[in-house]
């Protein structure tokens, strides 16, 4: 299934997508946008065209594991895009997105206007790898789970 994620920002918002196997994610692009219903127009539009299945959202939570205002935000943000999109949104904790998508572009030496104008799409992008490894983790779960009981609980009454 196709996927796409949302680094939202109030004046700029990186959005990613995986491939149809859910194995690569990439930066799509950095929507310039302050008017928020023109950003969630504009988000809705890209999943179109993109097909995606489903939108991950990244939900800014405080450090101590609290919802505050930015994550109210996103969360409302989130609605609207569902909405609008007619796909369903699904929620990651975006703590250390930002970090990790600093140390890649320190990496790869990226510098001044180009360093910010990549910044969120690689956000967006590591969001939908932290997503990603998470579903392959329940469904190896699930698996292995199927394996050890594959008729279902033998204890349970009749």
């Amino acid at each position: 299934m196709i996927i796409m994620s949302v680094d939202l920002g109030r004046s700029r918002t990186g959005l990613a997508v995986c491939d149809a196997t859910e194995t690569l994610s990439r930066p799509v692009t950095v929507l310039h946008q302050k008017d928020m219903d023109m950003l969630c127009l504009q988000v809705s539009r890209v999943a179109a065209t993109l097909r995606a299945g489903i939108i991950v959202m990244g939900l800014p939570v405080n450090m101590d594991g609290t919802e505050g205002e930015s994550a109210r935000f996103a969360r409302e943000m989130g609605a609207r895009i569902g909405e609008m999109s007619g796909v369903p949104v699904e929620f990651v904790d975006e703590r250390g997105t930002t970090i990790t998508a600093n140390r890649l572009l320190n990496d790869s030496n990226t510098r001044g206007k180009k360093r910010r104008a990549k910044l969120d799409g690689i956000a967006a992008s590591v969001i939908l790898e932290d997503f990603l490894m998470r579903r392959r983790n329940e469904a190896e779960r699930e698996r292995q789970e199927q394996e050890e009981d594959p008729e279902g609980d033998e204890n349970a009454p009749e």
